[in-house]
């Protein structure tokens, strides 16, 4: 079953072409054109991942961001302008995965796309009976469920993306041990993506809030300036 993707974004030129590239690789393709209308497309179509342009009339890709993450952690990722850095850190604040960067090279796109989707593809260990069981993650008061990305602490629920669980996963896969930044964007991005070091950073701080939201005196998360991250063991 082929893959669906929700491709948000006012400039028709760049959704018709973006669109036949899509097709071309196998995915499905829902394309709006402003940020009023790709909401609802979204709620409707349940993709697997949704491509956004951040300056649309109507709504922008950021206030559409910010309402879907009410009710969904589907990954998305953003089209940017080359001078909207400011954008770029905000958007990852309110949880897109990762961005592109407006002129993009269709391959690149591709490649951030596949990447993503490979980020939130499920993954299961096999029992001896040939079934498959999830993976379960425990470090003291928190719980990984890596079949589904799901994270618990102190028994609630705590509601992260793909990129966020990655991060945290990896951390807490190995506490006391300090992973420098360029390692945990290696984690979350895989090596052949560029991402700059203060995305890791934003990313950091919305999982602490994310997490204090549930418990305010949660602080397994540590930094080590000029090092890195580390989970706090117990």
């Amino acid at each position: 079953m082929s893959q669906k993707i929700v491709l948000v974004d006012d400039d028709r030129n760049i959704v018709t072409s973006v669109q036949i590239l899509l097709e071309s690789e196998g995915f499905e393709v829902a394309a709006f054109h402003d940020g009023e209308e790709g909401l609802v497309g979204i709620q409707k179509e349940n993709p697997d991942l949704c491509i956004l342009d951040i300056k649309m009339p109507r709504m922008d890709g950021l206030e559409l961001v910010t309402k879907l993450r009410e009710t969904s952690q589907v990954p998305v990722i953003f089209l940017t302008s080359k001078d909207d850095e400011i954008d770029q850190v905000l958007g990852f604040r309110l949880g897109a995965d990762d961005y592109v960067t407006k002129p993009f090279s269709q391959r690149l796109l591709i490649e951030r796309i596949k990447s993503v989707l490979r980020r939130y593809a499920p993954k299961q260990t096999a029992d001896q009976s040939g079934g498959t069981f999830p993976q379960i993650i425990q470090r003291g008061e928190m719980e990984l469920d890596d079949d589904r990305h799901l994270c618990k602490w102190k028994g609630s629920p705590v509601t992260l993306t793909v990129t966020e669980y990655l991060l945290v996963k990896t951390l807490a896969i190995s506490p006391g041990h300090v992973r420098s930044r360029d390692q945990l964007i290696t984690a979350a991005y895989g090596e052949s993506i560029y991402v700059d070091d203060r995305t890791v950073d934003t990313h950091i701080k919305r999982i602490r809030r994310k997490f204090r939201d549930v418990d305010p005196s949660f602080d397994r998360v540590e930094t080590l300036y000029g090092v890195g991250y580390r989970y706090k063991e117990e």
